[in-house]
C-alpha cells in the first residue's frame, strides 16, 4: 500500500513586485481568463480572498466590489514552465514527483521523510523553501494521491496518521472528488452534499445512475483504492547524493563530490552484481534551477574512473556550460538503466582487456560527439542483403538491443561470400548468358564491358513474403572474377517463365 503522498499546490501568483506598490497597501491582485465569453476570476491574491473574491467570479463582480483591482490576464503556457520548474526543484526531496494538473503536484515521501528527519519535518521544509521564494502554496501528507489531493484544496489538513484517510475526507464537500459538474449538482439536489453521505451507500446504484466514475473517485478519495502515480521522470535503479550546508562553486570541490558519489554508487551496483548502462548527474542550484547531465556506456560498467572521465568528457563539449550560479546545495548521481555484471576471468593473451578497451573508446567518443554520431556495422535478421546489414548506433543498440545476427562467415582461405560494402539500390547492367537460367559471361557496366573468367552460383533468394509486394522477384546472384581479376557480386531479377517480365541483371556489390 503506498504511503504518505504529498500535494503541492501554487494556485496563487506571487505578490506584486516593489515598484507597483503604492505608498499604503498594495491593491489586490486577481488573474482573469475568458470563461465562455465573459472574463472570470481564474485565481486570487491572499489578499483578494480576504475581501471576499473567490476563483470563478466574474469580473465585473470583482471590480463593483473592489474598483481600485489590479488585474492581469491568464498566461497558461508559462505557468506550466513554472510548474515544471518547480517539479524538477522538488526532486530534492525526493525521485517521484508527479504534475497533478491543473497546478499541482504530487510527492510520493515514502522511504525519504527520514532523511529529513520525519514527514512533519519534511513539509516544514518544504513550504519554507517556497515560501521565501515568494510562492502561496499549501500541502497535505496522506496515504492515497486523491486523499491529500481532497485534504489540500478543501481543508488545509497538514497531516494524516496512517488509518485515518477516511475519517479525514468524509466531512469535505462533494466537490472534493473532482467530479464533473452536472454530476456535483445532480448529487446536491439530492441532498447529498458532503463525502459522508455517499461513503455509506451501496456502490452500484451510484454506478448506475452516474456512471462508473463516481465510485472510483470515491472509492480512491477514501483511501480504498489507491490510484497509481505516474512520475515525470523514470525512478532511478540507485542513487547517491551529497547535501551541502554550505552552497559549492569550485570545479575542484564539483570533481571531488562527483569521485565520492561515483564510489559509492560503484559499491551500490557491486552489491546488486550489476552495472550501470546510463548515469546522470544532476546538480542542484540554490535559486531552483537544476542542471542534468547524462552519459551512456557500450557495455554494463561500474569503474568510478571511468565514469568520472566519460563525465568529463562530457562536461567539456556542453554548448552551455555548467553554471553554478550562487553554487549548487545538492548534487546527486543516479542510474536509470543497468544491466548483470558478472567478474569476468581474463584469458592470458589479454583478449578480454583488448574488447574492454575498445568498448571504453566507445563510450568516450559518444560522450565527447554524441552518442548517435558513433555507430558500428550491425547484421540483422534479414536474409535479403540490403536489409541484413545497417550502420547503428553503438550506444542506442547497446540501451535498447534488436534482434541481430552474425555476419556470414566462409572456410578459412576461401574468398568472401559477400562484398563488405553494397550499392543500395543496385545498379543496372546488361549481361548475356549462354543459357536462360545460366551464369553470365559477359556484362557491361559504367560503358566499360567485362569479359568473365569464373563464375560462382547461383545463390538462390527468395522475396520476404510478410513484407514484399506480390510483385517481388526471385534473385540469382553469382560471385564473378573478369579477365582482368576484377571481380563482382551480380544478381538476376526474376525467374524465366515466372512471370511476363524480363530477367534483369545487376551488380549488387564488389569483392575485394
Amino acid at each position: 500500500m503506498m504511503r504518505n503522498q504529498k500535494q503541492q499546490e501554487a494556485p496563487e501568483p506571487p505578490p506584486a513586485a516593489p515598484g507597483n506598490e503604492s505608498a499604503g497597501e498594495a491593491a489586490p491582485l486577481v488573474i482573469a481568463d475568458k470563461v465562455k465569453g465573459a472574463l472570470r476570476l481564474a485565481a486570487v491574491s491572499p489578499q483578494a480572498g480576504r475581501l471576499g473574491l473567490t476563483p470563478g467570479m466574474a469580473l465585473a463582480d470583482a471590480r463593483a466590489r473592489i474598483p481600485h483591482l489590479r488585474v492581469r490576464p491568464l498566461d497558461a503556457p508559462s505557468d506550466q514552465a513554472l510548474i515544471e520548474r518547480i517539479a524538477e526543484d522538488c526532486d530534492r526531496f525526493t525521485p517521484v514527483v508527479a504534475l497533478d494538473p491543473p497546478h499541482g503536484l504530487m510527492l510520493e515521501i515514502t522511504g525519504c521523510a527520514h532523511l529529513f528527519g520525519g514527514e512533519g519535518e519534511l513539509r516544514k521544509q518544504l513550504l519554507l523553501r517556497y515560501r521565501k521564494a515568494g510562492f502561496h502554496i499549501h500541502a497535505s501528507i496522506a496515504g492515497a494521491p486523491d486523499t491529500a489531493r481532497a485534504l489540500v484544496r478543501f481543508s488545509r489538513t497538514p497531516y494524516v496518521r496512517p488509518g485515518e484517510d477516511e475519517a479525514a475526507v468524509r466531512p469535505l464537500p462533494i466537490a472534493a472528488l473532482d467530479i464533473p459538474d452536472t454530476t456535483r449538482t445532480a448529487l446536491s439536489r439530492a441532498g447529498l452534499k458532503i463525502i459522508a453521505d455517499l461513503a455509506d451507500r451501496a456502490q452500484v446504484p451510484l454506478a448506475e445512475r452516474f456512471g462508473q466514475v463516481l465510485p472510483l473517485k470515491l472509492r480512491r478519495t477514501l483511501a480504498r483504492e489507491i490510484a497509481p502515480v505516474h512520475p515525470r521522470r523514470i525512478v532511478p535503479i540507485c542513487a547517491a547524493e551529497r547535501r551541502f550546508a554550505e552552497p559549492i562553486a569550485a570545479s575542484a570541490d564539483i570533481d571531488a563530490t562527483l569521485a565520492d558519489l561515483a564510489r559509492q554508487v560503484a559499491d551500490r551496483l557491486s552489491e546488486r552484481r550489476e552495472g550501470g548502462r546510463a548515469f546522470e548527474a544532476s546538480f542542484f542550484r540554490t535559486d531552483g534551477v537544476v542542471r542534468r547531465i547524462s552519459v551512456e556506456t557500450g557495455r554494463a560498467n561500474r569503474d568510478p574512473r571511468a565514469l568520472l572521465r566519460l563525465f568529463h568528457e562530457r562536461m567539456e563539449t556542453l554548448a552551455d556550460p555548467l553554471d553554478p550560479g550562487f553554487g549548487f546545495d545538492l548534487i546527486r548521481l543516479s542510474v536509470p538503466s543497468a544491466d548483470t555484471l558478472e567478474t569476468t576471468q581474463v584469458s592470458l593473451d589479454g583478449a578480454a582487456n583488448m574488447k574492454h578497451a575498445l568498448a571504453d573508446l566507445s563510450d568516450r567518443l559518444s560522450a565527447r560527439l554524441g552518442p548517435r554520431r558513433v555507430a558500428h556495422f550491425a547484421y540483422a535478421d534479414s536474409h535479403i542483403p540490403e536489409r541484413a546489414q545497417r550502420y547503428a548506433p553503438t550506444l542506442a543498440a547497446s540501451l535498447r538491443p534488436t534482434r541481430v545476427c552474425a555476419r556470414p562467415r566462409s572456410d578459412p582461405g576461401d574468398p568472401p561470400l559477400r562484398p563488405s560494402q553494397i550499392f543500395d539500390p543496385p545498379r543496372y547492367v546488361s549481361a548475356f548468358a549462354e543459357v536462360p537460367d545460366g551464369a553470365p559471361i559477359k556484362f557491361g557496366w559504367r560503358r566499360v564491358s567485362h569479359i568473365i573468367a569464373h563464375s560462382e552460383g547461383p545463390e538462390r533468394i527468395a522475396p520476404e513474403w510478410f513484407r514484399d509486394p506480390d510483385d517481388a522477384q526471385t534473385r540469382d546472384y553469382y560471385r564473378v572474377e573478369d579477365r582482368h581479376g576484377r571481380r563482382f557480386w551480380l544478381f538476376r531479377a526474376g525467374l524465366y517463365g515466372e512471370s511476363a517480365t524480363i530477367p534483369r541483371w545487376y551488380v549488387h556489390g564488389m569483392l575485394a
